[in-house]
């Protein structure tokens, strides 16, 4: 790509295969250079990604991948025109073998997104909008941290996030829309979920993550 934004998940997808096939490991770094300074929508969207994955079973990762997010999304609220990331996440990297292995895992998913989403009344993802979905993102990413407390709950927040991702990169307006109504209803029901599960077992919530973590010591 160069520099050029991604206009589908597939784009993304596949530019992050074409990176991994140059160098045995890719780094953040690589990526913001290749997908483009101003291309918020990719690194909100892969990090949500990420978490619904298996990875975002292991505690302590929803909250730093919503930390990420929340830095693009503070960087989409102030009107910046490029991705800044810290140079310590920028030197982050991953394996080009497991990102092979999970770009083919991804690619359906990518085709579905993209065959319901198209260019439609995009006026909904510019302008005040993108100020209205980077608020959205950060209060759901608010939400993770608290949410890890209960197995998988973090996911509905991220899964909120991709939808508001995928809007931004294919601008599709209808999407847009349909995203911020997930984003509500994820709010709604997280904040819920967690205090009605604290409710019943008093600390049921960290009892549960307790449990989950030994579990993945063993």
């Amino acid at each position: 790509m160069n520099g050029h934004e991604p206009e589908s998940v597939e784009d993304v997808i596949g530019e992050l295969d074409e990176l991994a096939s140059k160098s045995d490991e890719v780094r953040i770094r690589d990526a913001l250079d290749d997908f483009g300074g101003r291309s918020f929508g990719p690194f909100i969207l892969l990090p949500a990604l990420l978490e619904l994955t298996p990875v975002g079973g292991i505690p302590g990762v929803p909250s730093f991948l919503a930390a990420v997010i929340a830095l693009v999304a503070l960087q989409m609220l102030f009107g910046r025109d490029h991705v800044w990331l810290p140079q310590f996440i920028q030197n982050r990297s991953v394996g080009s073998k497991k990102l092979h292995k999970a770009v083919r895992k991804l690619r359906g998913l990518a085709k579905w997104l993209d065959g319901h989403s198209r260019d439609r009344f995009d006026s909904l993802t510019r302008g005040v909008w993108i100020k209205v979905a980077a608020v959205a993102i950060l209060l759901l990413c608010a939400t993770v941290p608290p949410l890890e407390f209960v197995p998988f709950a973090s996911s509905a927040p991220m899964l909120a996030i991709v939808a508001i991702a995928l809007a931004l990169i294919v601008r599709d307006g209808l999407v847009m829309i349909g995203a911020l109504v997930l984003a509500v209803a994820a709010l709604g029901g997280g904040t819920y979920y967690y205090y009605a599960s604290d409710d019943e077992g008093g600390s049921g919530g960290v009892a549960a993550f307790t449990h989950e973590a030994s579990r993945a010591q063993a």
